[in-house]
């Protein structure tokens, strides 16, 4: 039944569908798609007939998707950044040009893991190039659905944003509250004196924000009187450096490097109730390329050589 559903479905449909749900209205998506609106709204049409279910709800508001169209949206996403993807590459072999390969990471695996693992990649491929890019969990996992990523490397998103994607993790990672080496706090503490200082807090956008609320309110520290919110390494390890002294709660990834150059310090505080798995996020339905084969065993290698050993792997779908 699926099947014969399959084999009438045509990339057209699927265009309209995900423009259509990009848009927000059946106008634009027309607009974008070089098609009139009688022209896009039948061709929805047809898709819903094929499949035997409604996928969108429209009214004055304009266009919200339906369960079902929940439900097929990320995998005709995927279907077309396939599609997509595969015409890049075409284009690249005639043009005698390798397709790069297109990573994003979050600040604590940027600064820690993902360096190793493209020297190693290098080597294992070195007609490739690779892109990076860092930035908000949630975004990245929307690039990746739509094909403009090929991994996303970082804590596991939650549940509703892994809708499509799969997980391998790598190893866990802690949290941790660093300091500069000559704070006063560096030889030892309670977690209440943190509200002595300006302490560098996740945003909410952050992938670890959850588990330092959740870590926060346990211990039954409230609101921080001097908190700063922010993502950003390079202003973080400024303020904590800096004659400001801030306390910046951070992934340990982060300031890996800082610490290890005796530039900072973890306070001495429990943090593993904050502790969570850092892998490698990709679309699940795709199957991967040589080089994305190469780049998870470069991905392994690199967790192998900055962690020391080796830890087993598990995926979920």
């Amino acid at each position: 039944m699926a099947t014969n559903k399959a084999k009438q479905i045509k990339m057209r449909h699927l265009s309209a569908f995900v423009e259509s749900t990009r848009a927000g209205s059946l106008k634009l998506a027309a607009e974008r798609l070089f098609l009139t609106q009688p022209a896009i709204s039948k061709t929805l049409k047809d898709l819903e007939e094929i499949l035997g279910v409604s996928l969108m709800d429209r009214g004055r508001g304009g266009l919200s998707l339906t369960r079902e169209g929940e439900v097929l949206l990320p995998f005709a996403e995927q279907s077309l950044a396939a599609l997509e993807h595969g015409l890049s590459s075409l284009e690249a072999i005639n043009a005698g040009d390798a397709s790069p390969l297109r990573v994003g990471a979050l600040p604590s695996v940027a600064a820690d893991l993902l360096p190793v693992a493209v020297d190693v990649f290098a080597r294992l491929s070195p007609a490739t190039p690779v892109t990076v890019e860092e930035g908000r969990i949630s975004s990245m996992l929307e690039h990746l659905r739509m094909g403009y990523l090929e991994f996303v490397i970082g804590r596991l998103g939650k549940p509703e944003t892994m809708i499509g994607l799969s997980f391998t993790q790598l190893y866990a990672e802690n949290v941790v509250f660093a300091v500069a080496a000559d704070h006063p706090l560096a030889q030892g503490c309670e977690l209440e004196d943190i509200a002595n200082w300006l302490v560098l807090y996740p945003p909410a956008t952050a992938a670890i924000r959850s588990f330092v609320d959740r870590f926060m309110i346990t211990k039954g520290i409230g609101r921080l009187p001097d908190r700063l919110d922010t993502v950003s390494g390079a202003f973080g390890r400024s303020m904590t450096l800096g004659p400001r002294k801030a306390i910046w709660i951070i992934s340990e990834g982060v300031v890996s490097r800082d610490i290890a150059a005796g530039r900072m310090v973890a306070l001495p505080l429990d943090t593993s109730a904050m502790a969570g798995p850092i892998g490698i996020m990709a679309r699940s339905e795709e199957d991967p390329t040589p080089p994305m084969r190469l780049f998870r065993q470069a991905l392994l290698a690199a967790r192998d050589q900055t962690r020391g050993l080796a830890e087993p792997s598990t995926e979920t779908p």
